[in-house]
């Protein structure tokens, strides 16, 4: 199954501003290099309501799903 880039990427914007601050500059960064792995488990991660995903950005709340790691790696790079 391919996943729809532009549909993961009009996925990463968000209503928390936070968020939204930290995904444009990971859109920039990293989202044409993910490997389709990484774009699923993207994908998967949001799913997640802004809140807990502002959370695990933050370090506030443990990422409890392995796979999520490396995005969420990737979403706390300055």
């Amino acid at each position: 199954m391919t996943l729809n880039r532009g549909r993961v990427r009009w996925q990463c914007r968000r209503a928390l501003l936070e968020l939204d601050l930290v995904f444009t500059r990971f859109l920039e960064r990293h989202f044409d290099r993910l490997t389709d792995d990484q774009l699923a488990d993207l994908e998967d991660l949001l799913r997640c309501d802004d809140y807990d995903l502002w959370a695990m950005v933050n370090g506030s709340k443990a990422c409890e799903t392995e796979r999520w790691k490396q995005v969420i790696d990737l979403l706390r790079e300055r």
